[in-house]
């Protein structure tokens, strides 16, 4: 199964960057712990949106397009893998020598399992819902926190959801 994940994961990036959907590829790890206190690793690829809405001397909105491959330790049903794809906007702020920012996003997540850790997601696919900060830093670099949350919206039961607080930095390439 973990093959199989990690392949999918694989053939989604190739097919983003061969679709011509953006002007830049980032690469992205992040490192986290779940609200139960269990880690998270997540390796993901984000390609950069050529546009710019609502500039202004303050900063303006841009966005990605974010994939990525989470492993989820923890409880007794340790060992879920996790897929997901995302849109994520980013507020950037100007006049800094490091570009401060903000995220929001909503995307599709498919999990391993339905049990991940102690939480009980009742479905396989759910939504993902993030919220972050970070800094743009020389030599097209990120690094920044993240909150993740993982559910199915009350779609199927039970829904308890879960979430990961992370530590992530990418870089172009």
């Amino acid at each position: 199964m973990k093959t199989r994940l990690a392949a999918s994961l694989a053939v989604a990036m190739l097919a983003l960057a061969g679709a011509g959907l953006a002007q830049a590829a980032q690469v992205s790890g992040a490192i986290g712990v779940t609200g139960q206190g269990d880690m998270t690793y997540r390796l993901g690829m984000s390609f950069d949106w050529d546009k710019k809405w609502l500039q202004s001397d303050t900063g303006y909105v841009t966005g990605y397009w974010d994939a990525g491959y989470t492993y989820w330790e923890g409880g007794e049903a340790s060992g879920a893998h996790s897929l997901s794809f995302s849109p994520v906007f980013t507020y950037e702020f100007s006049g800094f020598t490091y570009t401060p920012y903000i995220e929001a996003g909503i995307g599709l997540a498919a999990f391993s399992k339905t049990d991940v850790g102690d939480q009980r997601l009742g479905s396989a696919v759910n939504f993902e819902d993030r919220i972050g900060f970070g800094l743009k830093l020389p030599g097209d670099q990120k690094i920044g926190l993240r909150a993740m949350h993982y559910s199915n919206a009350g779609i199927k039961q039970p829904n308890d959801g879960i979430e990961s607080y992370s530590l992530f930095y990418s870089r172009g390439f």
